[in-house]
């Protein structure tokens, strides 16, 4: 997956996200798995980004699990 279709699909999540919030009642297993995905997606993003900026193949980022991109430390 390219950066810009990651991109894409990042863009597609955040319009989807604005869409459940502006709608009542909120369904927030849905928004909470919507924001799963996002975080997912700019995990990748940034591994792909680190592995060209490092000389390596973007390509041999991989998505990492749910609970491994929800317990990073901020």
């Amino acid at each position: 997956m390219a950066n810009e279709d990651i991109l894409e699909r990042i863009q597609a999540l955040v319009a989807k996200e604005h869409e459940l919030r502006s709608s009542a009642p909120v369904d927030t297993a849905e928004l909470n798995h919507l924001e799963e995905m996002l975080d997912q997606c700019w995990d990748l993003l940034r591994q792909r980004r680190a592995h060209r900026e490092f000389g390596e193949s973007p390509s041999d980022a991989q998505a990492r699990p749910v609970e491994t991109v929800e317990n990073y430390q901020q």
